[in-house]
C-alpha cells in the first residue's frame, strides 16, 4: 500500500528529531553560558603560557613534568612580584597622579572643543552616555565591575594552572565526546591549534614589550606626565589588536592637552610613529617566528566577538581568532573540502 510506512521509519524519524532537539538545546545552553565558555578559553590561554614555559624548563633541566609546571608558575608569579617590587611604588604614584590629572585634562579638552564651536555636540554625547543612572549608581556599578573582574581573573588563572598540570587528561576527555572514527583528526586539529596559539602568544608578548618600552620612553622624553604608567598601559593594551593602541593613547593625549596643544600634537605623532614602527618593523620580524593572521580576518573577528560577547570577547578576540582560523583550515578546508592549505605555524617550532 502506498500510504503504509516502512518498518522502523518512525523510529528513525524520532531518533533524528531527538538529535536535532538535543543539538539546539546544547547550542542554547552554551549561548546562555557564553561568559563561562569565554572564561574557560581564557584559562586555556593561561595554561598554554604555563605549558610553553614548562616545556622549555624541562628541556633545559630534565626535571619531571610536574616540577617543570610548578617552576613555570613560580617563575611567572616571581616575575610579577619582582616587577611590582621594582616599579610598583612608582607606577602606583603615577597612576594616582594620572587619576587626579585626567578630570582636569578632560575639562581642558571640553574648553578646547567649546572654543571650536562644538560644545553643544559634546554635551549631547556626554548626556547620552550618562542616561540611565546618576553618578552614584555609576560609581557603584564601576566598583562592582572591578570586583567581579578581579574574581574572574583569579578563576581564570587558577583554571589555567589546573589545565597546565594535566593537559592530556582534559584533552582526552574532550576527544572522547567525538565519534571514534574522527578522534585522530580532532586530536591533530587540537595539537595544530595549540601550536599556533603558542607561537602567536610568543610573538604578541614580544610586541607588547617593545610597544610598552617605546611608549614609556617616548612620553618621558617629550615631557608627558606619568610616562611609566602610560607605557605600561600601552604595552598591556597591545594585546588587543587595532582598538588597544587607540584606547591607550586617549589618556596620554588628554594629559598632554592639559599642558598645551603643542605637547598634545607631539603625543599624537609619537603614538602614530610607534604604531608605524610596530606594524612595519616589529611585527614582520616577530611573524618570522610566530603566526601571521590576515588583517581583515583579525579586524572583523574583533568586531564580531565584541558584538557577541562584549568586552571579554574583545580582550580574547585575537587568540580566539587564532584557534578558530586553524580549526577551520584543518577540519573544513583540508578535511571536508579536500583542499590543500597551509596551517599557521605548521613549519615553525
Amino acid at each position: 500500500m502506498t500510504g503504509r510506512r516502512r518498518p522502523g521509519s518512525d523510529r528513525v524519524f524520532i531518533r533524528r528529531a531527538l538529535i536535532v532537539i538535543t543539538l539546539v538545546a546544547v547550542a542554547f545552553l552554551l549561548w546562555q553560558l557564553r561568559t563561562l565558555v569565554l572564561m574557560l578559553f581564557g584559562a586555556v590561554v593561561v595554561a598554554t603560557i604555563f605549558r610553553a614555559l614548562a616545556d622549555l624548563i624541562r628541556k633545559r633541566t630534565g626535571v619531571p613534568d610536574g616540577v617543570a609546571i610548578a617552576l613555570s608558575v613560580l617563575f611567572v608569579l616571581g616575575l610579577i612580584a619582582g616587577l611590582v617590587a621594582l616599579f610598583g611604588a612608582q607606577v602606583t604614584a603615577q597612576v594616582h597622579t594620572l587619576t587626579e590629572a585626567l578630570p582636569a585634562a578632560w575639562r581642558s579638552f571640553e574648553q578646547q572643543i567649546q572654543r571650536m564651536g562644538f560644545g553643544e555636540q559634546l554635551a549631547g554625547i556626554i548626556e547620552g552616555t550618562r542616561s540611565g543612572g546618576g553618578n552614584t549608581s555609576s560609581i557603584g556599578r564601576l566598583v562592582m565591575s572591578i570586583g567581579g573582574g578581579i574574581a574572574d581573573t583569579l578563576i581564570v588563572v587558577f583554571g589555567g594552572v589546573f589545565l597546565a598540570a594535566q593537559p592530556n587528561f582534559y584533552r582526552v576527555g574532550a576527544i572522547k565526546l567525538v565519534p571514534p572514527g574522527k578522534r585522530a583528526l580532532v586530536t591533530e586539529a587540537m595539537l595544530d591549534s595549540e601550536r599556533a596559539l603558542r607561537l602567536w602568544l610568543r610573538g604578541q608578548l614580544a610586541a607588547m614589550v617593545v610597544v610598552g618600552l617605546l611608549t614609556g620612553l617616548g612620553l618621558w622624553l617629550i615631557g608627558v606626565p606619568s610616562a611609566l604608567a602610560l607605557g605600561l598601559l600601552a604595552g598591556l593594551l597591545e594585546f588587543i589588536p587595532f582598538a588597544g593602541p587607540v584606547i591607550a593613547s586617549i589618556p596620554a593625549i588628554l594629559l598632554a592637552l592639559a599642558v598645551g596643544p603643542d605637547l598634545a600634537l607631539w603625543t599624537i605623532l609619537l603614538y602614530v610613529g610607534i604604531q608605524q614602527v610596530e606594524g612595519n618593523l616589529v611585527q614582520p620580524l616577530v611573524q618570522q617566528y610566530a603566526v601571521d593572521l590576515p588583517p581583515v580576518v583579525l579586524l572583523f573577528s574583533l568586531l564580531g566577538f565584541g558584538m557577541l560577547f562584549g568586552a571579554l570577547g574583545i580582550i580574547l578576540a585575537a587568540p580566539l581568532t587564532v584557534v578558530s582560523y586553524v580549526l577551520v583550515k584543518r577540519l573544513y578546508v583540508q578535511e571536508a573540502l579536500g583542499t590543500r592549505t597551509p596551517i599557521p605555524g605548521e613549519d615553525r617550532t
